[in-house]
């Protein structure tokens, strides 16, 4: 089997991380979370080596210098995150295909990287407004840095028609229905 690769981007608050965990509850035989590095602190209750891989400014700079990342980003003023290599291997070598949840940039990158072995998918939210209220609602970003989200949110959603697929996440479950059949069709194409 060769490996494929669903990419879920969207502005943080469209809803791609609830979207991608209910796709790895429903089909973990299929799909393995890709784990992203990342130089940001962890949130509470986020795990290293499940959620993200939490690495230092000096270490990711070091692994950019190795080319160990397939991609990454500067997202945020002096937080990087990225995809090594390595996770993409580790998951591939399991007969599974890897699904990302990752920022816009991100996920462009890896679209044109992989082609056609890759699926992806631009998550839009309701409206910029209510995308606001969500981020605001997580209570986990200071104004500083929730203005920050949101300028940077503004730029991603005039990305969503250079994507392969745009899902609407007006209605939460109708989305995640949505985005499991897109998947499965996209795995199973190719196959005689």
């Amino acid at each position: 089997m060769e490996g494929k690769l669903i990419i879920f981007s969207a502005p943080s608050g469209a809803g791609k991380t609830t979207i991608v965990r209910h796709l790895l509850s429903k089909h973990p035989d299929k799909i393995c979370f890709s784990i992203s590095a990342s130089t940001r602190t962890p949130r509470e209750g986020e795990v290293d080596g499940k959620d993200y891989y939490f690495i230092s400014k000096e270490e990711f700079l070091h692994r950019i210098a190795k080319k160990e990342f397939i991609e990454f980003e500067e997202v945020y003023s002096g937080t990087f995150y990225g995809t090594l290599r390595s996770e993409v291997e580790r998951i591939w070598a399991l007969g599974k295909h890897v699904i990302f949840d990752i920022d816009v940039e991100g996920g462009l990158h890896l679209k044109r990287k992989y082609a056609d072995r890759a699926m992806a998918i631009f998550v839009q939210p309701p409206s910029l407004d209510i995308l606001v209220q969500r981020l605001r609602g997580r209570g986990t970003d200071s104004e500083d840095k929730l203005a920050e989200r949101i300028v940077k949110a503004e730029k991603e959603l005039r990305y969503a028609d250079r994507f392969d697929v745009v899902l609407h996440n007006d209605d939460l479950d109708k989305a995640c229905t949505e985005a499991e059949q897109l998947v499965l069709n996209f795995l199973h194409q190719d196959k005689s």
